[in-house]
């Protein structure tokens, strides 16, 4: 069983998005760091409400999936097609914008710690024009499992083996088939598992320091860390433990167009989508919501 290692390090980027809100991108801080399936991981992190009041008020989307992990605070979510979602400790959302639709992600809260995550996941051709839908996941519905001594996993999407049991998380991928895990670790524990050998994988730690195998190489704290191809990982906390994501998924092997918030596969198709975004076309699909959270 050959290991995983790490083959390249992404540096998170200082930037702002939305209406100004300060963030750290890791992947898709430019058009050559992204890890088919994964086009975008930006970091939130802020106790100081100047930097993320303003929020994310309408855009557009086409063409890809975002998930939207909160680890502290309140989020809002509307769209185009009337929905509401709120997004509280530990909730995700798990929106396809596929063909399109407008929304906004706007802070409840004017005070306090705004924490999180948004993941861009592409989809293939076949599914960049099916009908927009979005899911809530409560916090309460994110297993969490013990994966041995001073280990624990949140699984969000896919599966994973934890202490010989293996572990469901509430969403679905689809194509990309993405693994999407919160890991946490105490000082000195360390915690082994597989993954699909075809699948691209990136860690991403967010709190402490991990190393990767014996503990020779280090994952660098607030950077993701594209790892090398496998089925096996094993990850070791440093002297303050470790908290981080774990991303896998499966490769499209399409060619990405991105121009803003849009991802489609031709130029021809970006193009499209600005028309349909100016003429108000992209406001005007249902937007399916998948349960009530």
């Amino acid at each position: 069983m050959s290991d995983r290692r790490i083959q390249r390090i992404i540096p998170s980027m200082a930037t702002s998005d939305g209406a100004g809100v300060k963030l750290r991108r890791s992947l898709g801080s430019r058009d050559d760091l992204r890890l088919d399936p994964f086009l975008m991981l930006d970091e939130f992190y802020s106790d100081n409400p100047d930097d993320y009041l303003a929020g994310f008020p309408n855009h557009p989307h086409r063409g890809f999936e975002t998930v939207t992990y909160m680890l502290d605070g309140h989020m809002q979510h509307q769209d185009s097609g009337g929905n509401t979602g709120d997004l509280g400790p530990g909730d995700v959302q798990w929106m396809t914008a596929a063909r399109g639709l407008i929304h906004s992600e706007m802070p409840q809260q004017t005070e306090g710690r705004m924490r999180g995550f948004q993941l861009w996941l592409n989809l293939p051709a076949k599914d960049k024009m099916q009908p927009p839908a979005y899911r809530d996941i409560p916090a309460h519905e994110i297993p969490s499992a013990n994966a041995g001594p001073g280990a624990t996993v949140k699984v969000i999407a896919g599966e994973v083996e934890a202490a010989g049991v293996r572990v469901a998380g509430p969403a679905v991928a689809g194509a990309t088939d993405a693994r999407y895990i919160d890991v946490h670790l105490d000082a000195g524990a360390s915690w082994e598992t597989t993954l699909p050998e075809a699948h691209n994988a990136f860690l991403y730690v967010y709190e402490g320091s991990a190393h990767i195998g014996t503990g020779a190489e280090e994952v660098p704290h607030r950077a993701a860390a594209v790892l090398t191809q496998g089925e096996r990982l094993k990850l070791v906390a440093g002297a303050q433990g470790a908290r981080l994501l774990l991303l896998a998924g499966r490769p499209i092997g399409e060619p990405v167009v991105q121009y803003g918030p849009f991802v489609m596969n031709t130029r021809a198709e970006i193009e499209q989508a600005i028309a349909d975004y100016r003429s108000g076309e992209l406001a005007r699909y249902p937007v399916k919501r998948l349960n009530a959270g």
